[in-house]
């Protein structure tokens, strides 16, 4: 078992902490804030060991979970590597892109490894339609959330279209050509509602939505691709996939057969696969473990989370 502490204890720290330890492949040592009355009330509640410096933390630990405010992400991660420590890193993985790249040298540097969580890639909708996902040449996404102020300090575009960019370009395997985006500030001082559309070299097209200032939830993404529709609910951990292929000779009376004007028939068919629910969040902390402890790749890399990071920045220097 890995022992692990984490940095930060609001929200997703909290569940961070509860996670690591009910995991069987993490020791949870304990955790650092900096807010003091807020890390009394969370050892009162759940018994976790506090620590008052961050180093004694990191200096306890094998893995550190990075689950501060974004700005501090950067001194958190440079203070864990530099000891040699393994880091999970939530979402952004930094303030700049050029933080992002100095952290990725140093894990080099120093034999560690780092994953970032873009907890969207252990969805069980995801997975299971991921492997159909092949060459999509226009993506649509849309991700509403109601209005909460935790997250209003950084615009929608990292807050929540940011999932969306990383689940993105895990699939469409091409360069980025070219960015148009529009973002208004409703309530809050950045943007609270964003449109982008991403062209791709290889012809894709991806238009992304965003808004954090919605009447309902919303997490749908869809992927149309040569003789292929696959839809995914992300919030509903639902996914349809609708496929075409040469009809037969001799159809059956409830095949569902179209002929274009060239007069080729072919027959449309639902694949939809199994999905087998899970803690998508239990799940990127328990694979990063597994890539440590067998010197494999972590399934989200730094390098992942760096590119969400580029075109995120991208998007927002639009606006």
């Amino acid at each position: 078992m890995l022992k692990a502490g984490v940095l930060g204890a609001g929200h997703l720290g909290k569940i961070h902490l509860r996670l690591l330890n009910q995991s069987n492949k993490y020791d949870l040592v304990g955790f650092y804030d900096a807010d003091t009355e807020n890390a009394k009330r969370v050892v009162e509640e759940f018994g976790y060991t506090y620590f008052d410096s961050i180093d004694d933390l990191i200096d306890a630990v094998d893995v550190v979970a990075i689950v501060t405010p974004t700005l501090s992400h950067y001194d958190c991660a440079k203070l864990a590597i530099n000891k040699g420590k393994h880091i999970f890193i939530e979402k952004p993985i930094t303030n700049t892109v050029e933080e992002a790249e100095t952290i990725r040298t140093l894990v080099a540097e120093h034999a560690v490894k780092g994953q970032v969580g873009h907890v969207e890639r252990f969805n069980p909708a995801f997975i299971g339609v991921k492997d159909q996902i092949v060459n999509p040449m226009f993506i649509e996404c849309h991700r509403l959330a109601e209005f909460n102020p935790r997250g209003t300090d950084v615009p929608v575009v990292l807050d929540l279209m940011i999932h969306d960019i990383d689940i993105i370009l895990s699939v469409v395997q091409s360069p980025v050509k070219h960015i148009s985006a529009s973002g208004v500030s409703v309530v809050s001082e950045t943007p609270d509602i964003a449109n982008a559309r991403i062209e791709f070299k290889n012809g894709c097209v991806a238009n992304l939505t965003a808004s954090r200032i919605s009447l309902k939830n919303m997490r749908k993404t869809r992927f149309f691709q040569k003789d292929a529709y696959i839809s995914v609910d992300f919030l509903e951990k639902k996914c349809e996939v609708v496929k075409m292929k040469d009809a037969p000779e001799d159809p059956g009376d409830f095949d569902m057969i179209l002929q274009n004007a060239e007069g080729i028939k072919k027959q449309i068919y639902f694949d939809n696969p199994d999905i087998t629910n899970n803690n998508a969040i239990l799940d990127e902390l328990e694979t990063f473990a597994d890539a440590i402890n067998n010197n494999t790749k972590p399934i989200v890399t730094l390098h992942d989370g760096t590119e969400a990071l580029r075109v995120a920045n991208m998007i927002i220097n639009q606006f």
